[in-house]
């Protein structure tokens, strides 16, 4: 099990199925579809995300749909936070620099 959520999304299938799935629910079937893959990677993927909290699973019948935990990406949130902080206050002080300049003639 794979605990680092950043080493979880660094995967570029499973940043696929979490974007697939900020559309919402979705079957393994339907997952399998939108992504091409065959079933037993879609599955394999699935699981690191299930174990990972990033997905949730409900078994209905034969189908078991998938939907988005929050947990995981708050936690990613707070450590991206300070940066995001960061790269705002280089924005601001680009956006004063450009309007300190003279316009061209």
């Amino acid at each position: 099990m794979t605990s680092d959520p950043f080493s979880v999304v660094a995967e570029p299938q499973r940043r696929r199925i979490l974007e697939r799935l900020r559309a919402g629910e979705a079957t393994v079937g339907e997952l399998v579809e939108h992504l091409e893959l065959p079933q037993p990677a879609v599955s394999k993927h699935l699981r690191v995300l299930r174990d990972s909290g990033f997905v949730t699973c409900e078994v209905a019948g034969q189908r078991r749909i998938y939907r988005l935990a929050a947990a995981p990406f708050q936690q990613l949130e707070g450590w991206l936070t300070p940066y995001l902080r960061l790269w705002d206050n280089h924005r601001d002080a680009l956006a004063r620099h450009l309007d300190r300049k003279d316009p061209p003639p």
